[in-house]
């Protein structure tokens, strides 16, 4: 993405950009992955253009659901929204020392800075009474059971055991937004709302934490709009969107009109655990006045014309 483009713009990292090529997410793994991500992430800094960073967490989250669940009979499970906290610190760290380091390589000086960033959801959202997203790893039924001791939801999904369900409410607004953009216009790249942000809802006039997943590339439109990005760019390990998919008709969609890629979703050829989600962030900011949304690989993000680009016209 060229400084002649835009000058403001919101990378939404996908779960790639931090794990190893086979899906590796050790720390090694972690480090070289995001290493390679940065080295992208500096190329679209380089010309001069304002840059915003949202990541994903599911690996990273997983693991601490893991280290939850085999420590569930000495401590009690740390909960989802501390989880989601906790990885924004995590891998926000990692990505200030790789952004830094190769903004240097290339003779920019520009602070990088993570911000831990919450999002709204409604209390009463349907996803409460009946959480369906699946999250973390399959376990027995005795396994499970002592974490439903601890008030986590898990249900019976056959053959393969059991996993927990957790809510995956609408994101209503990026309390931490402000602090954002105060980031940015002071020269900061700044990385903020990882893994859509740590979900809280307002009750009685208090914010407090819920467990809920939170799709992050409904919350990297949301924050994009609110911190003035005009680009969107949702970097993922496909070169973007396509239709058709998986038979002899199969085409990748370039520059499209955002009444033309709903046409599309409407009809069907965006898997909801998947293409889904970034096709519906990707309309929804343009829609709600966004200039471009760019769904691309990692790799390609610095190319404007790279990829799926959805336009108002």
């Amino acid at each position: 993405m060229t400084a002649q483009a835009v000058t403001r713009v919101l990378i939404a990292l996908g779960g790639n950009a931090m794990t190893s090529p086979e899906g590796g997410a050790s720390p090694a793994d972690q480090i070289e992955a995001i290493g390679r991500a940065a080295r992208a992430i500096a190329d679209v800094a380089a010309g001069g253009t304002e840059v915003v960073l949202t990541h994903g967490n599911g690996p990273q989250v997983g693991n601490l659901l893991v280290k939850n669940e085999l420590a569930a009979n000495v401590v009690p499970p740390v909960p989802l929204d501390w989880c989601v906290a906790q990885t924004q610190g995590t891998i926000g760290a990692m990505l200030m020392d790789a952004v830094e380091v190769c903004l240097a390589e290339r003779g920019i000086v520009r602070p990088v800075a993570t911000l831990v960033t919450r999002t709204l959801v409604d209390a009463d959202d349907p996803g409460f009474a009946n959480p369906t997203k699946p999250i973390g790893r399959y376990l027995t039924e005795a396994e499970a059971r002592v974490l439903m001791g601890h008030g986590q939801a898990w249900q019976d999904r056959g053959s393969r055991g059991w996993r927990r369900m957790v809510a995956s409410p609408e994101p209503l607004e990026i309390l931490d937004a402000p602090a954002v953009a105060a980031l940015i216009d002071a020269g900061f790249v700044v990385v903020a709302a990882g893994g859509g942000g740590i979900p809280v809802v307002r009750k009685d006039g208090l914010i407090q934490g819920v467990e809920a997943v939170i799709d992050k590339d409904l919350s990297a439109a949301m924050l994009a709009r609110a911190v003035g990005a005009s680009a969107l760019v949702i970097a993922t390990d496909v070169d973007g969107a396509r239709v058709h998919f998986g038979t002899a008709e199969e085409r990748p969609l370039g520059p499209i009109t955002v009444e033309e890629l709903r046409r599309y979703e409407a009809e069907g050829h965006f898997a909801s655990g998947s293409m889904g989600p970034k096709v519906d962030a990707a309309c929804r900011f343009v829609e709600s006045g966004g200039e471009r949304a760019v769904i691309t690989s990692l790799d390609r993000i610095a190319d404007p014309a790279a990829g799926t680009v959805v336009t108002t016209s």
